[in-house]
């Protein structure tokens, strides 16, 4: 006998999902990370490079520029010579930042229950630098 179907009781998702409009601007790779960077104020190009070590000069561009785009960060050129370009999180990008420090509050307790399981279990030994690469 199959089982029976139950309601969903969650709202209807409205046309223009305001919840995938948000992950589609925050959802790419190194986003999350140019965001908590930029939590501190505003930082060069060079400084984001430096903060982010796996990062390419050529991803880096593309997500700040779509970052950009978006509204969520603010691209500054200063009158130096030669100029630079500081970015810095827009009001909207500063909305963010709860979100983005919710999900990392949860990354960090997810990766505290799979280093006690592998602990309880002996399948490998947990490492303790883990602990300490949370945001």
């Amino acid at each position: 006998m199959a089982l029976k179907i139950r309601k969903n009781k969650s709202p209807e998702v409205p046309n223009d999902c305001p919840l995938s409009a948000c992950m589609a601007a925050i959802g790419g790779a190194w986003t999350t990370n140019i965001l908590w960077y930029l939590r501190g104020g505003p930082r060069r190009f060079s400084e984001l490079r430096h903060d982010i070590p796996g990062v390419s000069a050529k991803m880096l561009t593309a997500r700040l520029r779509e970052l950009e785009k978006k509204y969520i960060v603010d691209r500054a050129v200063l009158p130096t010579s030669p100029p630079s370009v500081e970015y810095s999180l827009t009001e909207l990008g500063q909305e963010l930042l709860p979100a983005i420090e919710g999900i990392a509050a949860v990354g960090h307790k997810l990766k505290m229950k799979e280093i006690a399981e592998r602990k309880r279990t002996g399948v490998q030994k947990a490492d303790p630098s883990e602990l300490s690469q949370s945001y």
